[in-house]
């Protein structure tokens, strides 16, 4: 998978994508990110890619013309399955949707930044406007990392057991059962004994009835949501 990334703050994609299981995608060739700055298509010297807004109004614009320069040059590389928007009033991002965006072959991501992107950009353009909750940030660098990270640690050979992924919180409508590792007794607390019966399928059934306890506790939503 291929993933082109438009932003004007750069440095702020270093680190999530450069460790960890992110790191091993790319170094095993499973995943490639390319982090553009957007400024190389500015529209002068001093590298101007936003303006004020018409109708008068607090904070700047990131412009139509770099952008749709910048996705021109980029779309004659390959086109692309999805142009995404980072934006709080796009579609709130969830595992499904990350298993869908895992099963293609390339992505570009624009980070919008200020007070977002000129509108004619995302009628023209953008296939698919994503959120990660209800709340606002500075820019779509941070959102657009965790998109990156959900979607590439569900490819093909990047975990070491690749059942890990099918067993997360949200995979089949459900959070995930409790989780213990050693020593069995740690100051008097102990694990569930069942998870040291050795017995696959009374192991399961406790994993199920937990996710199903857990998920009706602290998220009955989806289950309202998914009739689980």
């Amino acid at each position: 998978m291929h993933i082109d990334i438009l932003t004007v703050v750069p440095e702020l994609l270093d680190s999530p994508l450069s460790h960890s299981i992110m790191k091993r995608a790319q170094e095993k060739g499973l995943l490639t990110v390319t982090v553009h700055q957007l400024r190389q298509w500015a529209i002068n010297n001093q590298g101007q890619v936003d303006d004020y807004q018409y109708g008068g109004g607090a904070g700047m614009v990131m412009m139509c013309e770099p952008l749709e320069k910048a996705i021109l040059e980029l779309q004659q590389s390959g086109a692309y399955n999805h142009i995404i928007y980072m934006t709080p009033d796009g579609k709130r991002f969830d595992q499904r949707q990350a298993n869908a965006l895992s099963l293609l072959g390339r992505l570009l991501i624009i980070c919008g930044h200020y007070k977002g992107i000129d509108e004619r950009i995302r009628q023209r353009y953008v296939t698919l406007e994503i959120s990660i909750g209800d709340f606002v940030l500075s820019g779509g660098e941070l959102p657009a990392a965790m998109v990156v990270d959900a979607i590439g640690r569900l490819l093909p050979g990047v975990l070491n057991n690749e059942t890990s992924a099918l067993f997360d919180s949200f995979q089949d409508g459900l959070l995930a059962p409790p989780v213990f590792t050693r020593p069995a007794n740690y100051n008097g607390w102990e694990v569930p004994e069942v998870l040291l019966s050795g017995h696959p399928q009374k192991i399961e059934d406790w994993r199920y009835e937990q996710s199903l306890l857990r998920t009706q506790q602290r998220r009955p939503d989806l289950l309202d949501s998914d009739g689980v």
